[in-house]
């Protein structure tokens, strides 16, 4: 099987299709796979989409490539490989309609072989369409790469092989390589095929040469069991990958190449989740598929960077929300150890917006999870397949009856992984919520807030009632704050074995000693690991004072991302962060958090359950000298004290008003801020910030100086304000231009300031507490040059290299 990248060579045009009315005449952009249509389009308070879309049009775009066919290409089989296309793709072929998909992230093939004129020019035009189809910012286009598949007659079908482990042993791991062969021929041919797996040092360990005959038209399933001595397991903290090479007829530039870890996974309710045997309970982020200033495109290094910092965080597990992760987000989580809960749907049969997935969802449902299971079936990552998020079809018979059927469709796919379900109790019940509220106080009562509402109807008679059928056909019922059920479930449901798949950031230092407390628990996954695009400042602190500032869930125009994430969309760590950390065990030393001090005699009129306190770890505010100031510190400790140059300001307890922080008011005033957490009377950590002093530079640094100059590679430029010393300027933000000159061009800018006008297109951002972020794409190989400059601060400028790098193969 030959594989080509064919993500080069692209045009993309508004409006849809040649012959709509202007298409002819619309202009055609150059682009470079993956892309995302939609990402400069001009934002509106009057979109349709509102808040949920981050105030982004709907858009229908055409994207077209010109290639030549070889002549010796005559007899083959030739596929287009599309990763993910949003949404309701059509592709054609030399005018010609080849094939088309519903869902915006399903991954997909599309024959082209009887449209392709060899030895000629051929013209794909591919048209996707978006608006209102999602509740959060979905982008449109090409968001993902797109490949070809050129095979002979005789060939591995795509997706063809998939690597099982069977059982392990003492002194072995008993592995199955089962391969799919097609004849697309005239005649009878009998082949052999070859697999020979190396190890994670790459040298070779097992082999098996099996012949087989194959009849015109004929596919043909061949299972090869193999024995790995003393195999190397791949497990979160030692993600151990082997290789095997699957090829028919000796040809090196046919063979099909599968990455694959040996390890098995397994659940009960008192031993909880476990990989080859060992416990690993779920330290989990929910993650959104946007890149932030990429918009949707799911570009390989903005992918893996993503994995990167969520587990340098202390995650160790990701649940996509709500669609299938992308290839290279999976190979990432299989690279780096972080397990995955990769879902399906975020709708059944009933619409949540407009123009959703619900319409597609009666045809195309078991295609989908078919697509789903088979591009992640070699990835050890995954561990959990989701059939859906939220779906109210869960609390009713007949959604019982459909939640078996697609449980079990995935199962005969793969019996290997487990199935669950993203439960929202409240949804479940939705039909009939004022009879279900009545016995506890009725509706306003149970919604004075949005945390007791779904603790309360969560734990409702009428919730276990309703989804006890649904959840039965689960390996692990997910549930969508609904911690309410579990220890409830630890008597009526012995057998259950529950995961927190969607929780509130806030809660965290009450939820994980739940986990701990409760066995049937195996993790909890917070709303959300990194902030994204769409559903607009959920996690924002809403002030009576402020005269823009609506008190919705949703924020008003020009309000950009959610702003619920452990990380924003620049990847900095926001406080929740630490928070997190500490509660999860895996930090001792403390993390002080400023409340930001012009609005600390204002009144919060909105602070929803998934925000956290608009504070920043900063102890630099110029022109608030004097004024009065909240510092929060988290600490594993019992009292913590604070100190300003060395003086004791205040001490205060750990836990009096949220597990593991303490509250204390004070005055700012500038010099070194240090906390001190206490211990039954003995110090057990200290911290400290310190004010930034003087005139303000810029630093810049890159992730990489050395890029590939392929496709899949970038490099992010993290711009900051700093003082001589060091420290960062958190309160005299100012605009910064960012010029690339050279083998790459600047893909996107940001800050991760939440409500703001700024494009991501510009090359102009003014900073959000001293940050900003650049994110360059190489073209071609060569000499990359970046200058940033900010007003008269001294400019800074860098020199990378994009490298050609050989296929490997």
């Amino acid at each position: 099987m030959a594989v080509i990248s064919f993500n080069d060579g692209w045009v993309c045009r508004a409006p849809l299709g040649p012959f709509a009315a202007g298409g002819e005449g619309a202009p055609a952009v150059p682009v470079r796979l993956p892309h995302d249509a939609l990402r400069d389009a001009q934002r509106s308070p009057e979109a349709p989409s509102g808040g949920a879309g981050a105030y982004y049009p709907p858009g229908a775009f055409t994207y077209l490539k010109s290639f030549t066919v070889p002549a010796e290409w005559e007899g083959r089989v030739a596929r287009l490989e599309v990763q993910g296309a949003f949404r309701r793709a059509q592709v054609f072929c030399n005018d010609e309609f080849a094939g088309n998909r519903a869902d915006g992230y399903a991954r997909f093939f599309v024959d082209l072989t009887p449209y392709l004129r060899h030895g000629r020019e051929n013209v794909l035009r591919i048209e996707v369409r978006s608006g209102q189809d999602s509740r959060w910012y979905s982008g449109a286009g090409l968001h993902r790469p797109v490949l070809l598949h050129v095979d002979a007659p005789v060939h591995v079908v795509p997706d063809g092989v998939r690597v099982s482990t069977l059982r392990l042993e003492e002194d072995q791991a008993v592995v199955e390589v089962a391969t799919t062969v097609a004849n697309a021929g005239l005649s009878t041919r009998t082949a052999v095929l070859s697999t020979t797996v190396t190890g994670p040092d790459g040298r070779q360990v097992e082999r098996e040469d099996t012949p087989v005959t194959l009849a015109p038209g004929e596919r043909s399933l061949l299972r090869q069991r193999l024995y790995l001595q003393d195999a190397a397991l791949w497990s979160p903290d030692q993600p151990s990958l082997h290789t095997a090479r699957v090829g028919l007829g000796g040809d090196p530039l046919t063979d099909v190449l599968v990455t694959f870890g040996v390890r098995t996974v397994t659940v009960d309710p008192r031993k909880g989740l476990r990989i080859n045997g060992d416990p690993v309970l779920l330290r989990g982020a929910c993650v959104h598929h946007d890149n932030g200033p990429l918009g949707a495109a799911a570009v390989g290094r903005a992918e893996e960077r993503r994995v990167e910092l969520l587990k340098a965080a202390g995650f160790n597990a990701i649940r996509a929300a709500h669609n299938p992760l992308s290839p290279a987000m999976l190979d990432a989580c299989d690279r780096l150890g972080v397990l995955v809960v990769d879902e399906a749907f975020d709708v059944w049969t009933r619409f949540k917006t407009p123009y959703d997935y619900a319409a597609d969802f009666p045809q195309w449902w078991a295609a989908d999870l078919e697509a789903m299971v088979a591009k992640d079936h070699n990835h050890p990552s995954v561990v959990m397949y989701s059939i859906g998020n939220e779906i109210v079809e869960v609390g009713t018979a007949h959604g019982a009856r459909l939640a078996r059927t697609m449980a079990e469709h995935v199962r005969t796919l793969d019996p290997t992984r487990l199935v669950t379900n993203g439960v929202n109790m409240l949804l479940a019940v939705l039909d009939d919520l004022p009879a279900v509220l009545e016995p506890d106080g009725g509706l306003n009562e149970a919604m004075a807030s949005m945390d007791d509402a779904f603790s309360t109807i969560g734990a409702s008679e009428a919730a276990t009632r309703r989804t006890t059928e649904s959840s039965a056909a689960l390996d692990v019922l997910g549930l969508n704050y609904a911690e309410s059920r579990y220890a409830k479930d630890r008597e009526l449901f012995p057998h259950r074995v529950i995961v927190g798949s969607e929780t509130f950031p806030s809660k965290i230092g009450t939820l994980w000693p739940l986990v701990l407390q409760n066995p049937n628990v195996i993790g909890d996954f917070t709303w959300t690991g990194w902030d994204y695009l769409g559903e607009v400042g959920i996690g924002a602190t809403a002030y009576a004072e402020d005269p823009q500032a609506v008190a919705a869930l949703e924020r008003e125009y020009p309000y950009l991302t959610a702003w619920c994430g452990d990380l924003d969309i620049t990847g900095w760590r926001r406080p929740i962060s630490y928070y997190r950390e500490i509660v999860f065990g895996l930090r001792t030393e403390p993390y002080i958090a400023v409340l930001r001090p012009q609005h600390h005699d204002h009144t919060v009129t909105m602070q929803s359950p998934w925000a956290w306190s608009d504070s920043v770890s900063s102890w630099t505010w110029p022109g608030h000298e004097g004024a009065p100031v909240t510092v929060e510190v988290y600490a594993d400790a019992d009292e913590v004290a604070l100190l300003l140059d060395g003086t004791e300001l205040t001490r205060a307890a750990v836990g009096a008003q949220r597990p593991v922080i303490a509250t204390s008011e004070t005055v700012y005033r500038p010099g070194e801020l240090a906390a001190v957490a206490y211990r039954g009377g003995r110090e057990v950590g200290r911290t400290c910030l310190s004010t930034a002093r003087g005139p303000a530079r810029l630093v810049v640094t890159v992730d990489r100086e050395r890029l590939r100059a392929d496709d899949a590679d970038l490099a992010f430029a993290s711009i900051e304000l700093r003082d001589a010393a060091g420290r960062l300027i958190t309160g005299d933000d100012r605009p910064v231009t960012v010029q690339v000159d050279g083998a790459a061009v600047l893909a996107g800018m940001c800050s991760a300031d939440p409500g703001t006008a700024a494009r991501f297109d510009a090359c102009t951002w003014t900073t959000f507490d001293g940050r900003a972020l650049a994110v360059l794409r190489p073209t071609r190989a060569g000499r990359v040059g970046v200058t940033v400059t900010c007003g008269a601060l001294e400019p800074v400028t860098l020199a990378l290299t994009a490298e050609e790098i050989p296929a490997q193969r």
